[in-house]
């Protein structure tokens, strides 16, 4: 018989020799299997709302950036955007943090003393890596608005899916079926349909053909942001237990240096003006700090509690909301391209997603599983067979001691 254990191994009731799960081996294929058992019905019903959230979020995310422009202008600087929004997730994370420590069981260690957050922030200092990114990429999706209306853009940020799988493979040694590769293809083949004919003509502020500028930027706004989520929940998982709340503290942190950094690199070469974080904004740019702020914050719980993957493909959800909105407010027409794409795009999330696209991995381990459990019901056979046999003859030596070695 066999027994489970905490770590993952098999340990015989007989022998109480210990074997390797092959359940425990493909745990590295999944970003948060060894959390799953954690998660109960109300986490379920959470997470769904955040999904529900994030696809909101993402949705209105372009539209308010397309609502900001002025004569197709910025009126006011991508980077102070992007530093308001830093900040306004830094105070969101203190406050979160000091709830969180206010509510902490007797013996629990302090979150608010200086030997936790010092020690939190040297075992955290890889999330400097994602602010990085994600503070290049901030500045991009302004760039890009320039190029593609809301609903391309948020078309073309979907081939980070792709990106993100290679890089899940690498870094995170996650595995994917063959069925959840074609669905990726699949993805960017609804991806390209969509964009036939959509890039505008002109030319760039560089000078450089609109199609040739368009080009480099998607390159840049796709791998940019795909590494920064994939060192993002690398880096989150990497310290399971530390609270959430004071990494995105640190993350929000370090985002917000650079995004400064940024400001001042700016007031260098256009003057000192530029220091005026809050020169042109509006009502339109005050709800795209809210905005990004809150989807930057649920990007937090997506990476740590659930993985990249599921976080883009939920973002996919948003170009419907994305594409209608767009062509309410501001007279963007759904072409057939953008139809029959949204439509392959949708194929793909329910192909990659589906149970048959698991079904190989788990007959694998299910019968992997079964040749542990053969092997180990052969030794529990051997055992009992040999203690039997030990017992038996224990029997036959006592009763054959009674009996005198001549017969009468």
């Amino acid at each position: 018989m066999q027994i489970p254990t905490n770590n993952g191994m098999i340990e015989c009731s007989v022998c109480h020799s210990k074997l390797v799960s092959p359940a425990a081996t493909k745990t590295v294929s999944r970003a948060y299997d060894r959390h799953k058992n954690r998660i109960t019905s109300k986490q379920r019903v959470l997470n769904i709302l955040l999904v529900g959230g994030d696809c909101m979020l993402v949705g209105f995310q372009p539209i308010l950036v397309y609502m900001s422009k002025v004569d197709g202008k910025f009126n006011f600087s991508p980077i102070s955007v992007n530093f308001l929004t830093e900040i306004t997730k830094v105070f969101f994370a203190i406050v979160m943090l000091l709830l969180q420590a206010r509510n902490q069981k007797v013996g629990d260690k302090p979150l608010l003393s200086i030997s936790t957050f010092m020690q939190a922030a040297r075992n955290n200092v890889l999330l400097a890596v994602p602010a990085f990114l994600y503070a290049i990429n901030n500045y991009l999706k302004f760039v890009m608005q320039l190029y593609f209306n809301p609903a391309t853009v948020k078309m073309l940020s979907n081939l980070k899916v792709l990106v993100i799988a290679l890089l899940l493979k690498v870094v995170m040694k996650r595995r994917f079926s063959i069925i959840q590769w074609e669905a990726l293809a699949l993805l960017l083949i609804g991806i390209s349909v969509n964009q036939l004919r959509s890039l505008p003509e002109g030319t760039t502020a560089l000078g450089l053909p609109v199609t040739m500028g368009a080009y480099v930027y998607t390159f840049i706004f796709v791998t940019v942001p795909s590494m920064a989520s994939v060192y993002n929940e690398y880096a989150l998982k990497s310290q399971y237990d530390t609270s959430i709340y004071l990494q995105n503290l640190f993350l929000y942190g370090y985002g917000a240096m650079f995004n400064f950094l940024g400001i001042v690199v700016t007031a260098i070469f256009k003057g000192p003006s530029s220091f005026d974080i809050l020169e042109g904004h509006s009502k339109a740019t005050m709800l795209l700090i809210a905005n990004n702020a809150a989807q930057g914050i649920l990007s937090s719980f997506f990476f740590k509690y659930a993985d990249t993957i599921l976080k883009k493909y939920s973002s996919t959800v948003a170009t419907i909301f994305t594409g209608i909105a767009s062509a309410v407010l501001f007279g963007h027409k759904l072409t057939m391209n953008f139809l029959i794409g949204i439509s392959i795009v949708f194929i793909s999330m329910h192909q990659f997603f589906s149970p048959l696209s698991k079904v190989r991995d788990e007959q694998n381990g299910a019968l992997e599983l079964h040749d542990v459990q053969e092997k180990q019901r052969s030794k529990d056979s051997f055992l009992n067979m040999a203690a039997g046999a030990n017992e038996e003859a224990s029997h036959r030596v006592g009763h054959d001691e009674r009996q005198p070695l001549l017969p009468t």
